[in-house]
C-alpha cells in the first residue's frame, strides 16, 4: 500500500450487493488496489463526502444502432448512447448482435464491431440475436463465437422476421447447454398475436393504444409457460426478458419452485408506466409502444414486490432508441401510423437507475443491496464480466457512481443526454442522480458535466461457465451464482 495510487475517493458510504461500510477506495491502473479506513494520499483525490457510493451500472439489455428490417432507424449509436449511459450511473453495456434470416452469424457480429469500434465512452459487451439456426450456425458459428466471449445469445418467440418454432428453441437451448451459453427468450405467442392484430386491424382499431389490445398478459403467459418447458426438456437455464406482469410472473415463480433455473428480467417501464400511457391524445401514445406493453397499476404492485422477493434478478432499460418526430422512428410509416407498424421500444438508459434508486430504494420498495444487485451484481454474473464488473472489490475494475441524493426534481428530456427527442418517464419524480461517475478510474460525469470521450470504451470478452450437467428434476447443478 505504499506506492502511489492515481486516485482515492475518500469517506465513501460503500454499498454493494451484500455489505456496507465506510471507506477511503484507493485506485491504480483502472482497478480499485485497496479499501482502508485511511488510505495513502493519491495523485488525484476525491471527497466523497460521505455519500453513498455503488458499483456502475451494468445494463444488460439495450438497444444501439441495430439493423432494423423495416426502415426504420435507432437514433442512438455508440457514441451518444454510451454517453447517456455514463450521465446515468451505467458504466457497463451490453447491445445486441443481431443476425436477419439468411445472414451468418458471424457477418452480423462483425457488422457490430464496426458500429461500436472508437465510438463507446464506457466498457461493452455483445450479446448475439439468433433469427436463423441453419446448421452452419447451429454447429460452427454459434459454439465458435460463445468461445471467443460472446457467451449470450437472445431468441424470439415473435415478431415475422425474427420468430423461431419449437423445435429451432430447442435446438439453440442444446448447444446453449452443451457450450455453457446463457439463453435470452422474449416470450410472447406470435400467432396470437397475428389473430389479434388482423382483428382490430379489420375493425378499423388502428390508434397506438390498441397495441396492448393486440398483447394481452395472456401472449405473455402461455409463451413463457413454453419457454420454461421447453428449457425443463432440456435442462438448462434460461432468462426471460422485460417480464411484464402477474400471468408471465406467476410461471416464472412456479419454474423457480420446481428447482427449475430460470431467471428474469424486468424494465423500469413495467414499474412506472401503465396502459393508461399507451392512450395519449391522437398519436401521442406511440411514445410508450414496447412489447410487452405496459399493463395496469395492479400489474406494476405485481413487478414491484418479485423485485422484492427474488424473483426477478436484474432490471434493465431495454433501450430501444426510435425519435418521436421525424421519418426514420415511430413515424417510420407515416404521421399516424397504425400500431402494428410503429416501431417497437422506448429510451431509457440514463434513467434506468435514478428511477430505481428515486423509486425503489428512497421510496422503501427495495434496499440498497437488492438495487446493486439488480442493477449491476447480477447481470455481470450471469453474462460472464464478474467479478471485474459489477462489485466494488479489490481487483475490480474502478467502475465507481457517487450519488446526490435528496433532490426534488422531475424527469425532462432537455436534461437528458441521448439523441431521442422524448422520454416517456418525462415528469416523473427524481430523488437522486450521479453526482460522478468513475469508467475504471476515469471521471466520465461529474456535475452535470459530461467528461467521457468518445473510443475509451473496451470491448469486454464474456466468461464462458462450464456445460451443465444432467442430474434429473430437481437435483440440477446451478451453472451460475446469482445473489
Amino acid at each position: 500500500m505504499s506506492e502511489t495510487f492515481d486516485l482515492v475517493v475518500r469517506n465513501a458510504d460503500v454499498a454493494t450487493a451484500t455489505d456496507r461500510y465506510r471507506a477511503d477506495l484507493g485506485i491504480r491502473d483502472g482497478r480499485i488496489a485497496a479499501i482502508g479506513a485511511v488510505l495513502p494520499a493519491g495523485l488525484r483525490e476525491i471527497d466523497a463526502a460521505g455519500r453513498l457510493v455503488t458499483p456502475g451500472g451494468v445494463d444488460a439489455h439495450c438497444h444501439l444502432d441495430q439493423p432494423t428490417s423495416d426502415g426504420s432507424r435507432m437514433a442512438d449509436d455508440f457514441v451518444t448512447g454510451t454517453r447517456s449511459a455514463a450521465c446515468g450511473g451505467t458504466t457497463t453495456i451490453i447491445p445486441f448482435a443481431c443476425q436477419f434470416k439468411g445472414q451468418s452469424l458471424r457477418a452480423a457480429v462483425e457488422d457490430y464491431h464496426r458500429r461500436a469500434d472508437g465510438k463507446a465512452a464506457i466498457d461493452y459487451a455483445f450479446h448475439l440475436i439468433v433469427s436463423d439456426p441453419s446448421e452452419q450456425v447451429l454447429r460452427h458459428e454459434l459454439p465458435a463465437l460463445v468461445n471467443e466471449g460472446y457467451s449470450s445469445f437472445k431468441l424470439y418467440m415473435t415478431y415475422d422476421d425474427m420468430k423461431l418454432n419449437d423445435r429451432q428453441v430447442l435446438d439453440l437451448l442444446a448447444v446453449a447447454r452443451r457450450e455453457g451459453a446463457l439463453t435470452m427468450i422474449h416470450a410472447e405467442n406470435a400467432d396470437c398475436i397475428a389473430w389479434l392484430t388482423d382483428q382490430l386491424v379489420e375493425a378499423g382499431l388502428t390508434a397506438p393504444r390498441f397495441h396492448a389490445a393486440s398483447r394481452p398478459m395472456l401472449v405473455e403467459r402461455e409463451a413463457t409457460h413454453r419457454a420454461i418447458a421447453l428449457a425443463e426438456l432440456v435442462d438448462v437455464p434460461v432468462l426471460i426478458v422485460h417480464v411484464s406482469g402477474r400471468e408471465a410472473v406467476e410461471q416464472i415463480r412456479a419454474g423457480q419452485g420446481m428447482g427449475l433455473k430460470i431467471y428474469a428480467e424486468t424494465c423500469p417501464q413495467y414499474l412506472l408506466l401503465s396502459a393508461e400511457n399507451l392512450e395519449g391524445e391522437g398519436f401521442e401514445g406511440a411514445k410508450c409502444v414496447c412489447s410487452p406493453p405496459p399493463r395496469d397499476k395492479a400489474n406494476q404492485d405485481v413487478i414491484w414486490r418479485s423485485l422484492e422477493n427474488g424473483t426477478f434478478q436484474i432490471v434493465s432499460s431495454d433501450h430501444a432508441p426510435f425519435t418521436f418526430d421525424g421519418p426514420n422512428g415511430k413515424r417510420n410509416a407515416g404521421e399516424d401510423a397504425p400500431f402494428p407498424k410503429i416501431p417497437n421500444g422506448i429510451p431509457g438508459l440514463e434513467t434506468r437507475l435514478p428511477l430505481l434508486m428515486t423509486h425503489g430504494v428512497i421510496d422503501g420498495r427495495i434496499d440498497i443491496h437488492r438495487f446493486v444487485a439488480l442493477t449491476s451484481t447480477n447481470p455481470a454474473r450471469l453474462y460472464g464480466l464478474f467479478p471485474g464488473k459489477g462489485t466494488i472489490a479489490i481487483g475490480s475494475d474502478a467502475d465507481i457512481v457517487i450519488w446526490e441524493q435528496g433532490l426534488n426534481r422531475t424527469v425532462r428530456n432537455v436534461d437528458l443526454h441521448h439523441a431521442v427527442d422524448y422520454t416517456p418517464y418525462e415528469g416523473l419524480a427524481l430523488k437522486a442522480w450521479p453526482a460522478l461517475t468513475l469508467s475504471r478510474g476515469e471521471v466520465v460525469w461529474q456535475d452535470g458535466v459530461y467528461l467521457g470521450q468518445a473510443g475509451r470504451g473496451r470491448f469486454l470478452k464474456a466468461a464462458r461457465p462450464a456445460p451443465a450437467t444432467t442430474r434429473g428434476r430437481g437435483h440440477r447443478s446451478p451453472l451460475w451464482k446469482v445473489d
